[in-house]
């Protein structure tokens, strides 16, 4: 799914993203939350993702290319069809307690609700919760923001290698019965740990099963 993954370019705003011309996959979650340490392990390559100490260091819409056109089905070099279809991974700007301004905060934000609003091209968008933290305002509130413009999303919880398997599905519960006060059924979540790469492949297949679809649709 991700043999071939290079960095495409910086977006500061929608108008200036790339032509929507094939899938993308968005990651977005509150500053801190491990969504560089995410992309590397995705991506199998350390340092794709730049990852900092200091929150709220993507102010950008980053786009990476994953396998690409030279790569895709319709090349001669490729004897039968295969899966690995290109499509971008969009790293977006992170929100909750980066040090910035009101202004800036406001900026960012506006910039994310116009992507995610109008991006035609948008398959699926991954949010990214910390597994150890009791359900956030900042995580609910924008989880139920997607759900109120019908934005598909998958729910990632990251840092999973920092409790046991009682400790997490404790959270998980938690997690589970708060968002059961805002939604009849409750969206898909997957535990993912960047330390022991579990969940890596659960999120990789279910890029690739949307990608099927949309092929066959």
């Amino acid at each position: 799914m991700t043999d071939s993954i290079e960095f495409y370019c910086s977006s500061p705003s929608l108008k200036e993203c790339p032509k929507p011309e094939i899938p993308e996959f968005a990651f977005i979650g509150r500053s801190n939350v491990g969504k560089s340490s995410l992309i590397n392990l995705l991506a199998n390559r350390k340092g794709l993702a730049k990852t900092s100490g200091t929150p709220g260091k993507t102010r950008l819409i980053n786009f990476f290319m994953v396998n690409p056109p030279a790569l895709s089905p319709a090349s001669p070099q490729q004897k039968e069809p295969s899966l690995q279809y290109s499509w971008f991974l969009v790293d977006l700007p992170g929100y909750g307690f980066a040090k910035i301004s009101k202004e800036q905060r406001s900026a960012f934000e506006g910039i994310i609700r116009n992507y995610l609003e109008k991006r035609e091209t948008l398959a699926m968008t991954f949010v990214l919760v910390d597994s150890r933290l009791e359900p956030q305002k900042s995580d609910i509130g924008f989880i139920n923001w997607l759900g109120e413009h019908e934005i598909p999303f998958v729910l990632l919880f990251t840092k999973t290698d920092k409790l046991t398997k009682q400790e997490l599905s404790v959270r998980l519960q938690s997690y589970k019965k708060t968002l059961s006060g805002f939604w009849d059924e409750l969206p898909n979540i997957i535990p993912v740990s960047a330390v022991t790469r579990s969940g890596r492949d659960v999120v990789l297949k279910t890029i690739e099963n949307i990608l099927k679809e949309i092929r066959l649709g």
